[in-house]
């Protein structure tokens, strides 16, 4: 997003931590009618342009808002979209995809509330490396002329008591409303919301052979102190992997023929 839009979506995740901060707020539920809202402005063009119109004053778009789902969903969700509505937007698209994006993020504070996290975090990444590998799950998750609710099945089928809740819930909203989006994609911006949560960066590490917990504790720690944040790992393994390990964080590739000098940098940022 640029200008007005990133503005207005950097005011919207302050309202919604603020709200989820007050414990008597439900995250999960909070997190469904927000993917309601997305869902119906995603369907209703002429409406999202109304309430994204520069030249209505925004107290007219959040009464309208106010109006056309008060009574559909509860009174935090509305008062965040009231809220969101009053703002500049550059694009009117991008308030539905600010509103996906809370909508995931109050899943993801409900996972931390029940200290699962980290377990969703593993798990979105794991799902995202058996994608890769069967293309034919791919194609049935992404094929167009598949229902929604045939890929909520299927998804139900692979994920139901084999991982955490807000995974399922996570995964099964990004395959059955893809907006647009690679399911690729999708998965990488959820993972980078979870690690978003804790304020950490996420290094996918993918090595010849699995890493001791010493080694992952020395790689991590070292990444740390390298980028200054905390750093989640995501492990891979890939027997062909030259120089033994590959290191991802964001846009930059560190290969293993330099993997130790992670280590002496972080050595010398120490101190």
């Amino acid at each position: 997003m640029n200008g007005a839009s990133r503005d207005a979506l950097a005011a919207a995740r302050e309202r919604l931590d603020a709200l989820t901060d007050n414990t008597s707020v439900d995250a999960g539920s909070l997190a469904d009618e927000l993917a309601a809202v997305t869902a119906l402005l995603d369907r209703e063009v002429s409406l999202r342009r109304v309430l994204t119109d520069p030249a209505q004053p925004g107290e007219a778009k959040a009464e309208l808002a106010q109006r056309l789902i008060g009574t559909q969903v509860g009174g935090p969700a509305t008062d965040l979209v009231s809220g969101m509505v009053r703002s500049r937007w550059s694009r009117s698209r991008d308030l539905v995809d600010a509103l996906e994006e809370l909508a995931d993020t109050a899943d993801l504070t409900a996972a931390q509330r029940r200290g699962k996290l980290d377990n969703v975090e593993d798990e979105l990444f794991r799902f995202g490396r058996i994608v890769a590998s069967n293309t034919e799950l791919r194609a049935a998750l992404t094929d167009r002329a598949a229902t929604a609710p045939a890929k909520r099945e299927l998804l139900r089928s692979l994920l139901g008591g084999r991982a955490d809740a807000t995974t399922e819930r996570l995964v099964t909203r990004l395959v059955a409303a893809p907006r647009g989006r690679s399911l690729e994609a999708g998965l990488e911006s959820l993972s980078k919301l979870a690690a978003e949560r804790r304020d950490r960066m996420v290094a996918v590490v993918t090595s010849a052979v699995p890493l001791s917990d010493q080694q992952k504790q020395r790689l991590g720690g070292a990444l740390a102190k390298l980028y200054g944040r905390q750093m989640h790992l995501n492990l891979d393994v890939d027997p062909e992997v030259l120089g033994g390990i590959r290191v991802q964080v964001g846009d930059e590739v560190i290969n293993g023929s330099i993997a130790d000098r992670i280590e002496d940098a972080g050595r010398r940022l120490a101190g």
